[in-house]
């Protein structure tokens, strides 16, 4: 008997998306428990560290959400070949999670400090990673890492689209690489299916 699924998280996209594209990819069937912030005190001393997003795999559970989207790379098939394929996707994922990173530090900085931080943001921050990233994919064929799909293109585009709501803005418009990229994988059958018929949230 195959074992249950259940993610357990806030309800918004942030942390939790990518692990809900790498489900829905793989077409495994899973609980979306979706935690109101008030009912959050009370959970929180049962979750492993406090934090979330937690993953129970029949009686197992996970915390730390790239750990479980590695995890489940390897269930659907996205995980590298061999080591140095996967030290390529892993240093790209971290890249991600900085720019990640960045975009919550500004989403949740002190009103009176925003609008300076959202100029550096904008005019240096994110330039510096996204022209590198998209160059990254031009030499790999539309792809992060060796001209085929990992579990690191379906992380970023599972970023942009929490970021786009973040931000107000498609932070990849302007990289038609990543853009592209991006358009991939959210056709992607079972992707498009997912953000069709999701829940709605506002980030």
């Amino acid at each position: 008997m195959a074992p249950t699924y259940k993610l357990t998280y806030f309800d918004v996209m942030a942390l939790g998306e990518p692990i809900r594209y790498m489900l829905a990819y793989g077409n495994i069937n899973f609980e979306d428990k979706r935690i109101p912030r008030e009912s959050w005190p009370k959970l929180k001393p049962k979750t492993p560290y406090g934090k979330m997003p937690v993953l129970e795999v029949g009686e197992k559970k996970a915390h730390q959400s790239i750990s479980i989207c590695r995890y489940l790379s390897k269930k659907v098939g996205l995980a590298g070949i061999d080591d140095w394929q996967n030290l390529k996707i892993d240093s790209t994922v971290d890249t991600v999670v900085d720019i990640r990173i960045a975009i919550f530090n500004l989403v949740f900085a002190p009103e009176s400090e925003k609008e300076k931080m959202r100029e550096t943001f904008d005019k240096e921050t994110l330039p510096f990673y996204l022209n590198r990233l998209d160059e990254q994919v031009k030499e790999n064929g539309g792809f992060f890492v060796d001209k085929k799909l990992t579990w690191a293109d379906l992380h970023f585009a599972a970023t942009i689209d929490s970021a786009k709501e973040f931000l107000k803005t498609n932070p990849v418009e302007d990289y038609p690489h990543l853009k592209a990229l991006v358009d991939k994988v959210w056709n992607l059958p079972r992707i498009k299916s997912w953000r069709a018929n999701r829940p709605v949230s506002s980030i």
